[in-house]
């Protein structure tokens, strides 16, 4: 076989790693609502069901690159695909939440060794060129496709058979996948691979986990309860404990001088500022198409699609305006963009008839918004440091979308159930206790409004009233409201790092010989 043919081969199953990669990111959103019906989950599981993914991803982003980068990035990779078809087949067979739960976190461990040993292979495999532009352009044409046609391939899916091909489908893709890496991808390791750094691994992963549980469980438990506090301060300690690990670890894989790199700085805040809005949004969605405006789940996915499209499209048009206007400027005004397609949908939804079509201008607008940003994104983070640093820059970027997104799936379930609750007891009044109230909030966020016709879960009468569809819409208002403030917030803060007083030291002239300019 020629080195091209052998290239090709590499290029075809990277890029379809990633397309599961990202359909499973996008497409499990959509199925939500059935999953909530037909495995009987309550809120939290279904957070759970999403969370899970994105933890074990952020979990083994950092410790699977320096293991491929030691034991041989295509063996690391074959065992990432294998594991993620393996995983994905019992996500397809889960009989109850949390044995979906946790599949789900062993198919996001795999997910996220393949991408990472993914990309590695290509810069490998491509080193340089107008080849390597190709090959990366390939790839991320197919990752978008992913991420932006999975809402509707998720709601097709549902509509034509049931819930469990979503996963299933991974199962023949994993085997598609398998042939063209063992005859095209070349085995490549880093002779100079630094020792893993298990103790900041471990104290992130904890940290991040613990604050995740405290948002989703404190509000039940009770938050000055002693499992509450127990679980703050375990919080805490992990976030302390990793901070002391990368100061102390002579190869940290975040090394904190870094940040003194205003281009870096300011990216990373965008990097977390598109994760605190739009992805974890994607969550909720189908809840409130389907719970607030009576949409089936292919019509839920139509809309969704209509949310991630613009992303797919406007990545060409984003980095030529980076080239024009600067990168500073560009990632601050996609988050703008964001935070505006956000109250525009707070809009539609409030209006008198609100359907789609209200809701549209607000959903496109976001997306476009993220499409400004995400390869700007990229491209700084890498782009600001030297050229040694790029593969942890990487990584710094991609935990940080992970994190973020993690936990603000969290705290966006957390402001939904808080606006239902709100809603219900102000219509309510003392006509219910306390755990039935909180227990008809749950059911009306998680979207399972037809588990309220039992008559021990809200007094006779007022499933059928419009007293639940107001508190699920008065639930999505303040989600809304807060993802447009909090993203403003940090596009704000973007804009001011990136104009913020000029680089020092080695950082300065090494951004500048990456060709980043100083603003």
């Amino acid at each position: 076989m020629t080195r091209i043919s052998h290239n090709t081969a590499a290029l075809m199953a990277v890029s379809l790693s990633s397309l599961m990669f990202g359909l499973e990111i996008s497409s499990v959103p959509v199925i939500l609502p059935t999953l909530e019906r037909q495995l009987h989950a309550d809120f939290a599981q279904m957070q759970w069901i999403m969370n899970a993914y994105t933890l074990a991803c952020t979990s083994v982003l950092m410790a699977v690159g320096t293991l491929g980068d030691r034991f041989g990035r295509k063996r690391i990779f074959v065992i990432g695909l294998l594991l993620f078809g393996l995983t994905s087949l019992i996500c397809g067979l889960a009989s109850s939440a949390w044995t979906l739960v946790a599949a789900r976190f062993l198919q996001g461990a795999s997910g996220g060794a393949i991408l990472i040993c993914g990309t590695a292979i290509l810069s490998h495999q491509f080193p340089a060129g107008r080849e390597r532009a190709r090959a990366f352009a390939v790839w991320g044409v197919v990752f978008g496709i992913g991420l932006g046609f999975g809402p509707l391939i998720g709601g097709a899916i549902v509509a034509l058979s049931n819930w469990r091909w979503v996963f299933l489908v991974h199962v023949p893709l994993m085997v598609a996948t398998l042939l063209p890496l063992l005859i095209g991808v070349r085995e490549s390791r880093d002779p100079q691979a630094k020792k893993l750094d298990g103790v900041g691994i471990a104290a992130l992963s904890l940290a991040v986990f613990g604050l995740v549980f405290y948002i989703t469980q404190a509000p039940g438990l009770g938050l000055a309860s002693t499992a509450a506090i127990g679980i703050a301060a375990v919080t805490v300690a992990g976030f302390v404990a990793f901070a002391w690990a990368e100061k102390t670890h002579p190869h940290p894989m975040f090394d904190f001088s870094v940040f003194k790199l205003r281009d870096f700085s300011g990216a990373m805040v965008g990097a977390m500022a598109m994760n605190f809005s739009f992805w974890p949004f994607i969550v909720y969605l189908p809840i409130y198409l389907e719970g607030v405006l009576g949409y089936g789940v292919f019509s839920a996915g139509a809309c969704l699609f209509a949310y991630t499209l613009p992303a797919l499209v406007m990545p060409p048009l984003a980095e030529r305006l980076s080239l024009r206007y600067r990168a500073g400027r560009v990632i601050p005004a996609g988050l703008f963009a964001i935070g505006a397609g956000f109250l525009l949908m707070r809009f539609g939804g409030n209006a008198v008839q609100a359907s789609w079509a209200t809701l549209l201008p607000g959903l496109v607008l976001a997306g476009i918004g993220l499409g400004l940003t995400n390869t700007p994104v990229t491209n700084t983070t890498t782009g600001s440091v030297p050229g040694d640093r790029a593969g942890m820059a990487s990584g710094m970027d991609m935990s940080a979308r992970f994190i973020s997104l993690s936990i603000n799936i969290a705290i966006m379930g957390f402001i939904l159930l808080a606006g239902v609750h709100s809603s219900l007891q102000d219509s309510l009044g003392g006509q219910i206790g306390t755990e039935r109230l909180r227990g008809a909030a749950e059911k009306i966020a998680a979207g399972n409004l037809s588990a309220l016709e039992d008559p021990q879960a809200l007094p006779h009468g007022l499933v059928a009233s419009d007293a639940v569809h107001a508190a699920l819409a008065q639930g999505f208002d303040w989600v809304m409201l807060y993802a447009a403030l909090g993203v403003w917030l940090l596009a704000a803060l973007s804009l001011a790092i990136f104009n913020a007083g000029k680089r020092i030291g080695w950082v300065g002239s090494a951004s500048r010989e990456n060709g980043v300019r100083d603003h």
